[in-house]
């Protein structure tokens, strides 16, 4: 991390003198060793320290797009978008229940999913996304229901380019991998299609990883030295990658997605 702190206590206190020295008119507080206050708002670093980490000399740099970001105008607006434009831009993303230790349970709209984890809706705009909020779903008259059937479609729509690699190990596995890197790798796990385009690779249903955010790699349930391969990488992956999400599979059938520690 060129110029930033290894350590995540040292690094937010880097992240809060950045800050400070760019916005000193906000009022900022250090409030744990990955988080802070900005006006008001609570901001988990952890997910920034890991991109950094990925980063390589680009470290400072990385840390300067992000605040920018986030304290950039266009989040500002994405909360005053009417609903028949915004309505194109929400797509949905994975998180784990646990995102809800920072964030107010009550006040971002999301839909439970399996093995702990939930479906967010955010608005995808040019340089961010932005969470949807329940006072935003209010104000355009809907519903979180509706919001994952439109969130669903416009994945769907983002996604008619996006082609799946498929290989083969020497262990006599095999795995199809998604690497557009475009946030929405892990959430292909809801298209529609999924099962139908993969199933025939597997020979019937299939296990997916989503050990973060970017990462999505699909596996036969057998055989057992390969899927417990995988297994490892997986545990790695969710430790060192940003925007983490489950170190467990999801069994994928023809009646749905299933979520499964035993796997």
């Amino acid at each position: 991390m060129a110029n930033m702190p290894k350590e995540p206590e040292a690094f937010a206190e880097q992240v809060l003198k950045m800050l400070a020295r760019h916005h000193p008119d906000l009022t900022l507080e250090l409030v744990g060793p990955g988080e802070l206050l900005v006006d008001g708002r609570r901001i988990d670093l952890e997910n920034l320290r890991r991109l950094v980490a990925q980063a390589g000399d680009r470290g400072s740099d990385i840390v300067e797009d992000y605040l920018e970001q986030m304290l950039g105008g266009e989040a500002v607006e994405a909360e005053l978008l009417p609903f028949e434009f915004a309505k194109r831009l929400v797509m949905p993303r994975i998180h784990p229940v646990s995102i809800f230790e920072r964030l107010s349970e009550e006040q971002v709209a999301h839909v439970p999913f399996v093995n702990d984890t939930v479906i967010v809706f955010v608005t995808d705009l040019p340089h961010c996304t932005v969470s949807v909020t329940v006072e935003q779903m209010v104000r355009w008259r809907t519903n979180p229901e509706e919001l994952e059937i439109l969130a669903r479609n416009n994945l769907e729509e983002s996604s008619r380019e996006v082609e799946l690699r498929i290989i083969e190990t020497d262990e006599g596995g095999r795995a199809a991998l998604l690497a557009e890197r475009d946030g929405y790798d892990a959430a292909r796990l809801l298209l529609t299609d999924l099962y139908s385009n993969l199933a025939p690779e597997f020979g019937g249903d299939f296990l997916v990883a989503t050990p973060a955010r970017d990462r999505f790699v699909a596996i036969a349930p057998d055989p057992s030295p390969f899927v417990e391969k995988v297994q490892r990488r997986v545990l790695k992956e969710f430790k060192r990658l940003p925007y983490p999400i489950t170190t467990d599979f999801f069994y994928v059938t023809l009646d749905g997605i299933a979520g499964t520690r035993a796997a």
